[in-house]
């Protein structure tokens, strides 16, 4: 057995460690070691095979009273009870990749009268009888990872406390370490833009690349609609990261849900793309013209039996004056089958067509109507209605009525009514039944219909019953009302 052992890391400080284990006190730092080598040139479990041979090691001097001895066996029946450490206790495996392994424990209960130098790690491959030590000299650690492992090996593992009179009982672990290669759970990540239908015209390539995940490296199988991919016209591609799937030039049979399967021991992923390949559509089927009134052409056509592969986005209407030639665009992306195109010009004779369109634009030719719309000049003759005249003749009708009213004497004051009539009727104000009409301290107003008489400056002696009369050739109607002037209260 040689006295260095095989890291990855730059040294250990084994050298160091066994000098000076002496003066480190048994908390657990972590070590981290290769793979024991076993006799001619091979490592032990995972080790690389030497790339030199190396001469025997020089034996180690004597050790001195404050050195650090190499590990004596623990089977060593010289060696007091009380002068060795017990067994380190709960070793157990803490992690296992496809390459190394760590192992922990705690320290033993008993560090033996003389201390503890530290612990030994040694591996038993399966099949074999020895046990291969990982570090030659003791390290004070309770945690130790062994590198440089090859997938597949299986081993035993087993620690012990070491002081200056020797080993202790070792601590073995029960269970059997195996290495194995890591597995990755497949998943695959779809680009954001294939997320929704990837569409693309006739002719254009169609490039799709699906990156996934995997260790080791999945199976990937892609399906077309439930079925196996046609290989003279979709190539496929698949790296450690990704799956490309390559069409060079699209066809409308291509469309459908392109399925992305990434299977690994007994896992698996799936992604579906639905790609649409689409086209210009056809014109539509027929188109006539219905009717031409005045300025205006009526027209209707059927749906084109192609749409591409896709839905339309409506129609566009043109029309063409016979005498110019020349087509002006009158509607688009107009979803009804029938219209009417408006504001023709009279005198003029017209044609009129209309395309399909859809997302790869118009439809390459248009169904024209084969007979032309001919705007003629109508004669209009103005036919007026006859009208009947109303009458609205009505006798005299007051609407509001005079009310009572007492004022103040010395104060104008005004008594007003309303009355309806035609034609306008005659105005005539009573007092107590006696005409006032001429009478300068009255003064009478008719205006819309709105009658008022105005009192001025009353005294006690204008108290009396006011009367309105309306008349004219229907009738005549009036109203009436009391007007009381209180005297002034003398003292």
């Amino acid at each position: 057995m040689t006295e260095q052992a095989t890291s990855e890391a730059p040294a250990c400080g084994l050298e160091e460690t066994a000098s000076e284990s002496a003066h480190v006190p048994p908390t657990g730092p972590s070590g981290d070691t290769a793979a024991p080598q076993a006799p001619g040139g091979k490592q032990a479990p995972g080790g690389e095979r030497a790339s030199e041979p190396q001469e025997s090691a020089p034996q180690p001097p004597e050790p001195e009273a404050s050195a650090a001895p190499a590990a004596p066996t623990a089977t060593d029946p010289a060696l007091p009870r009380e002068d060795v450490p017990s067994a380190p206790l709960l070793l157990a495996v803490e992690d296992v990749s496809d390459s190394s392994v760590t192992v922990s424990w705690e320290p033993p209960e008993s560090l033996g009268r003389l201390g503890l130098q530290g612990y030994v790690l040694e591996l038993r491959r399966e099949g074999a009888l020895d046990w291969e030590p990982v570090n030659v000299r003791p390290m004070m650690v309770t945690q130790l990872t062994v590198r440089n492992l090859a997938v597949g090996d299986k081993f035993f593992v087993r620690v012990a406390a070491v002081s200056s009179a020797g080993a202790g009982p070792p601590a073995v672990l029960e269970q059997l370490v195996h290495i194995q290669e890591t597995i990755e759970a497949p998943k695959i990540r779809v680009p954001r833009h294939l997320r929704q239908t990837y569409i693309r015209q006739v002719g254009e390539s169609i490039n799709l690349q699906i990156p996934f995940q995997g260790n080791p490296k999945p199976q990937v199988l892609w399906t077309h609609n439930g079925h196996a991919l046609d290989s003279q016209r979709v190539s496929v591609r698949t790296g450690d990261q990704d799956s490309i799937l390559f069409i060079r030039s699209a066809q409308r049979s291509d469309s459908g849900c392109y399925e992305l399967t990434v299977q690994l021991k007994g896992l698996e992923a799936k992604a579906a793309v639905n790609i649409l390949v689409i086209e210009k559509p056809g014109p539509p089927s027929s188109i006539r013209l219905l009717d031409v009134w005045s300025c205006n052409a009526a027209l209707e056509w059927t749906p084109p039996q192609d749409t591409g592969n896709t839905e339309l986005l409506g129609y566009t209407v043109q029309k063409a004056d016979e005498k110019t030639g020349r087509w002006f665009t009158v509607l688009e992306r107009y979803h009804p089958t029938t219209c009417t195109v408006s504001d023709l010009i009279v005198g003029n004779s017209y044609s009129f067509r209309v395309f399909s369109e859809n997302l790869c634009g118009l439809s390459a030719s248009a169904a024209a109507t084969k007979e032309l719309a001919h705007i003629v000049k109508t004669d209009v003759v103005a036919k007026p209605k006859s009208f009947v005249e109303r009458d609205f003749s009505e006798a005299p009708s007051f609407t509001q009525p005079l009310a009572d009213h007492t004022s103040t004497p010395g104060y104008s004051t005004q008594l007003s009514c309303s009355v309806r009539a035609s034609p306008k009727p005659k105005i005539i104000w009573m007092k107590n039944k006696m005409d006032i009409q001429g009478n300068p301290k009255y003064r009478a107003l008719s205006e819309q219909g709105v009658c008022t008489l105005e009192i001025r400056k009353p005294s006690p002696f204008d108290s009396g019953v006011y009367t309105c009369k309306a008349i004219n050739v229907l009738g005549e109607a009036s109203v009436d009302c009391r007007l009381e002037v209180k005297a002034s209260a003398t003292h």
